[in-house]
């Protein structure tokens, strides 16, 4: 290892994030974040990756804004995204000096040189799709309502901004996602034909979603490969449940037609075929109060709206759809028992029940395969728990693989834990595991001190690298983590993701605990020195577990539930909220049931609260209320507060100081250390 695993270490590590196959094969690459070198965020720069393995990688931009999204033309010249400024362009009208750049569309040409500029909208371009025969392209911008050109929609900018206005007028649900309020201005899409070869720059191109209110906020796109049809979900205005279809797009005429409606479910990861004929999308069902939503694999046919579920019976949560060069197969990721494997199906024969499956690696969690259009290879990324992501190549068919590493910036990498499969059974004997992170060192001489991880989501699962909540840095400063996956986990079929669906506090507290039984039971972990800590739904957790037990000697809460009645008319995304809980009026017993807030009277146990200004998936309320009653009813507490960050702490500062304050917190309250203050602080 380069040193040791400490936060400047961990901050310095670069973060490999996408891949992009060229159309011939020969060419791989992928988007790498690493700090700026003033410290202070993030910046993304495209590298290039050796497809063979032989070469080591090759950074081909860099800039202060940072480049990212690389897409290849047929031809094999690269698009790419980025807010650099262009030496070449006219001033924006109306732009002040410390006015940020949009994100603008950038070619990159298979010869090198410079990139230059091919595409610029005044609210930026933020996803570009590519039709791999034909070469349209297809980008996302947004316009004000109204607007029917670029140039309307920047005098309509101005306006505003001359005005001073920053109001906004709604009339629809919701009004916004994360970390942003939806609007003024709508995103539509846009289709253009290629850039000319001598150097020339796209044309604006065809408005082909005039006026669609909020239904491509979030929305995902594919163009096929004649560049005659785009498909993407289109949301629908619905206060009651979270509601969009799957559309096709005309991108001559821009017709628009209804590919897929249902109304039970929500549709998301449309990828058309190598032939144009077929479209493969994830339908998630909204379940219910008593059943978890269910993700599956489904076909629609182009021309006669004909569907067919894809994996009938197989339980598994398909994501990251990839089209096997010939149309025969498709590739797919899923979680599976702590992993992420990649897969594939076979689509051979007429009936869906004989096509083929088969799981080609295992060995961690992977994620955007890249079919070789010579049909023998698949490229993708993969991580584990003890190693971040970074690209692996592996045979098209064959089952069970080690995928072979392809040299990628940051690895291989040494961390300083062991990680270890954890297998524990609830008190009904249901099966519950985790990953166990163990420090140099730890052995029944010398137990470590554990802290237990508990994910968000909740339907997620602890099955690869987290840039987040790393447990290395812990178990380099001599800490045990525990990464268990409670009922509510993903991977270990639908039953279990329904375990414990709208009763939060019933079993994946209990999984939860029987989970730290089994870890403490082992010699070479401390069962007198634990923790315990958790992040938006892991948060709530964690609140539960401080009101519901007092084995351990400190919490620490991140963007956490605390009054469920308050986070149903806080939330962005309330409609999700409902299906779950159901409507307050209705059953206010199940939001007081499992909400933690009724048991504040009874919490002893010294409490860090973290929240950021800007998370509206959790909103500033929440941490607000728990810390007045914290205070309220003697808790030792203290709060880290976030003005500029949102549901995940994001600049690199802002990550120093998380994990400062929350060592210092656990090294005070579970090592019995003083207390010490991050400087910064």
């Amino acid at each position: 290892m380069d040193g040791p695993f400490d936060l400047d270490r961990y901050l310095s590590l670069p973060r490999v994030e996408g891949l992009a196959l060229s159309p011939d094969g020969s060419r791989l690459v992928t988007t790498v974040a690493t700090v700026r070198p003033d410290g202070k965020r993030f910046v993304t720069a495209l590298w290039e990756l050796d497809p063979g393995g032989r070469r080591p990688p090759r950074r081909l931009t860099r800039s202060a804004a940072g480049e990212s999204g690389p897409v290849f033309l047929p031809g094999g010249d690269l698009l790419l995204r980025s807010a650099r400024a262009d030496p070449e362009a006219e001033p924006r009208p109306g732009a002040g000096e410390d006015d940020e750049e949009p994100q603008a569309l950038w070619l990159l040409a298979t010869g090198g040189g410079e990139a230059r500029q091919v595409a610029r909208t005044p609210a930026g371009i933020d996803a570009v799709r590519v039709a791999r025969a034909a070469g349209t392209v297809v980008y996302r911008t947004a316009l004000h309502p109204g607007a029917t050109t670029l140039d309307q929609d920047e005098r309509a900018a101005r306006a505003r901004k001359d005005a001073g206005v920053g109001a906004q007028l709604f009339d629809g649900y919701p009004i916004r996602f994360w970390d942003h309020y939806l609007g003024p201005r709508q995103q539509r899409l846009f289709a253009t034909d290629p850039p000319a070869q001598d150097g020339g720059r796209l044309e604006p191109g065809r408005d082909l979603t005039p006026e669609p209110g909020f239904a491509l906020d979030e929305a995902e796109f594919d163009v096929t490969p004649d560049g005659g049809t785009v498909v993407t979900t289109w949301r629908l205005p619905d206060a009651h449940a979270p509601r969009n279809q799957l559309v096709a797009i005309d991108t001559a005429g821009g017709g628009r037609r209804v590919l897929v409606d249902d109304p039970q479910a929500w549709h998301a990861g449309p990828a058309c075929s190598p032939d144009g004929r077929l479209v493969a999308y994830l339908r998630e069902s909204h379940g219910d109060r008593d059943h978890g939503p269910d993700v599956t694999l489904w076909l629609v046919d182009l021309g006669t709206g004909e569907r067919r579920e894809a994996l009938p019976g197989a339980e598994l949560w398909p994501r990251d759809l990839a089209w096997a060069p010939d149309g025969g197969a498709l590739y797919l990721v899923a979680d599976r028992q702590g992993l992420a494997p990649l897969f594939r199906l076979d689509l051979t024969g007429a009936d869906p029940a004989g096509w083929r499956l088969t799981r080609l690696a295992a060995d961690g969690a992977y994620a955007a395969p890249r079919p070789c259009p010579d049909g023998d290879r698949v490229y993708a990324l993969r991580d584990t728990p003890a190693a971040p992501p970074g690209a692996v190549v592996l045979d098209a068919r064959a089952a069970d693989q080690a995928g072979r590493p392809l040299p990628s910036p940051g690895l291989p990498l040494e961390v300083p834990g062991g990680v270890t499969a954890l297998p524990a059974r609830a008190a009904d004997g249901t099966p519950v595991r985790s990953w166990l992170v163990l420090p140099p060192g730890a052995s029944a001489a010398s137990p470590a001190p554990l802290v237990v991880f508990i994910h968000g989501g909740p339907l997620s699962s602890w099955n690869g690298w987290s840039w987040r909540w790393n447990p290395h840095l812990l178990a380099a400063r001599g800490y045990a983590v525990l990464l268990p996956d409670p009922g509510l986990s993903t991977g270990y079929g639908q039953g279990f993701s329904e375990r414990g669906r709208g009763r939060w506090g019933d079993e994946p507290f209990t999984d939860l605990i029987a989970a730290v039984d089994a870890a403490v039971a082992r010699p070479d972990v401390d069962q007198t020195r634990t923790a315990a800590m958790g992040g938006s739904f892991g948060g709530y957790m964690a609140n539960w577990v401080a009101g519901s037990t007092s084995r351990f000697r400190c919490i620490v809460t991140h963007a956490s539930l605390w009054s469920l009645e308050q986070f149903h008319g806080t939330t962005d995304e309330a409609t999700w909220w409902r299906l779950e809980f159901g409507a307050p009026e209705r059953q206010p017993e199940r939001y007081r049931a499992h909400s933690p807030d009724r048991l504040a009277p009874g919490i002893r146990t010294p409490m860090l609260v973290i929240h950021g200004e800007l998370d509206y998936r959790v909103p500033i309320g929440e941490a607000l209320r728990l810390w007045t009653d914290l205070e309220r009813f003697g808790v030792a507490a203290r709060f880290l507060y976030f003005p500029d960050e949102n549901h995940w702490i994001l600049k690199p500062p802002n990550i120093r100081v998380w994990y400062e304050t929350v060592f210092a917190f656990l090294d005070h309250h579970v090592l019995g250390k003083d207390w010490s203050r991050p400087a910064l602080l």
